[in-house]
């Protein structure tokens, strides 16, 4: 009777993801994000601001783009194989050594390579601390979980980490612009630097980068899948789904910077551009609450339509409150696409690769981000902003053609 009224509790107590990370984690995770979402538009102020090149510029933050492209996976890679805390340890602190650096080259008497290499260096390190927390949340689901709620859990934990990178790519470019603005064109680097080496040290440092921790080198190659089973359609398919929401942030707020500068009013373009993201989170945390009839394939393609048809109306936009309601549309079709995006990534990443698959969306989201605002800058500067706003309907059909591919990928194993 007594063995009965003690283990009784722990068998029907329900589990709870925010008990199981912890009332911290979540703060902790979503400010030391914010370095990753600042640090394009960033570094492009910066080399605008201290060497006057618009040009120079738009390929130095494409190069932090390239190199976060080409080392981002390898990081997620290392992550998988080693742990999250030797890894994300290391790439916070050379991170942040090489942003204070790279505010003090843009003014320094060197040449423009060392700018680039610079960059390419910040991309490189630059830690993958959204994708490691997705792969942090599926591990703990997993552990805690039944597995009969892991899917709707999972669902919901996705949900959750879209709309909180919605809330950083939207607002880490108002922060830098406030912090440009206000301070110097150096601050939003050097802000971006201190808040890797904190917040990316605590990020590190929670008990929760034991969720997806091997217990040794030997375990870690015994549970790893093969690292051919990542080149699959199943696994593909949301990274470039990923990469075409990368190239559709890019091309809209460097188009919509354009849009706005024709109306003299250039500054207001991070808050007509934070329209986008109110409705893009408030959908993205409304996934949770879509029935499993609505699959992962279906909800890819139909929110991704909804963009499609957004886009498709921003180069006959006059007026900036038309614009904001223009965006508003297109909000709703980001957010869910996102989480679709991830969830699907979650589902079909190999056995002990789940950081490499979260880190190669992440890492595609910021590539196309940067290559598509450096293409549309020249497309603004040369033809103007309304040539600029079919940028993003290219991106958008990026989008819907990669949930074209899953969905027939999808096909085989329904």
């Amino acid at each position: 009777m007594h063995t009965t009224t003690l283990t009784a509790p722990p068998a029907t107590r329900r589990p709870s993801l925010i008990r199981e990370a912890g009332f911290a984690y979540f703060p902790i995770a979503l400010v030391a994000r914010l370095p990753f979402a600042m640090m394009v538009v960033g570094i492009l102020t910066l080399v605008v601001s201290a060497r006057g090149s618009l040009g120079l510029g738009g390929v130095t933050s494409a190069m932090t783009g390239l190199g976060t492209a080409l080392i981002g996976p390898l990081l997620g890679a290392a992550a998988d194989r080693f742990g999250q805390r030797r890894v994300l340890l290391i790439s916070g602190t050379v991170n942040s050594l090489l942003l204070v650096a790279m505010a003090w080259l843009a003014f320094a008497p060197v040449a423009d390579a060392a700018l680039l290499v610079t960059a390419f260096l910040i991309g490189a390190s630059m830690p993958q601390v959204a994708p490691l927390s997705r792969s942090r949340l599926v591990g703990l689901i997993g552990r805690a979980y039944p597995a009969d709620r892991r899917t709707s859990t999972i669902n919901g934990a996705m949900a959750y980490e879209s709309a909180a990178d919605e809330i950083v790519f939207v607002f880490g470019p108002v922060i830098v612009g406030l912090l440009a603005t206000t301070m110097s064109p150096a601050a939003p680097v050097i802000g971006a630097a201190v808040l890797a080496l904190v917040f990316v040290t605590a990020f590190a440092l929670h008990p929760t980068a034991a969720a997806t921790s091997p217990a040794s080198r030997a375990q870690a190659r015994a549970e790893q899948a093969p690292a051919r089973e990542l080149v699959r359609v199943r696994v593909l398919a949301p990274v470039a789904g990923a990469l075409g929401m990368g190239l559709f942030f890019g091309a809209m707020l460097t188009s919509l910077t354009a849009f706005m500068a024709e109306r003299g009013v250039p500054e207001q373009a991070g808050l007509i551009y934070g329209a986008m993201g109110i409705g893009s989170a408030a959908l993205a945390l409304g996934v949770a609450l879509f029935p499993a009839r609505f699959t992962l394939s279906a909800r890819w393609l139909t929110f991704a339509a909804i963009l499609v048809a957004g886009a498709v109306t921003l180069p006959f936009v006059e007026s900036v409150g038309a614009m904001a309601v223009c965006l508003l549309v297109i909000g709703v079709g980001i957010g869910p696409t996102l989480v679709t995006q991830y969830s699907l990534a979650a589902a079909y990443s190999p056995r002990g690769r789940s950081a490499t698959v979260m880190t190669m969306l992440g890492s595609a989201v910021v590539v196309g981000q940067s290559a598509a605002s450096a293409l549309t800058g020249l497309v603004a500067e040369s033809a103007g902003a309304t040539a600029a706003l079919v940028a993003p309907l290219i991106a958008a059909g990026v989008v819907l053609a990669a949930g074209v591919a899953n969905a027939v990928a999808a096909r085989p194993t329904r």
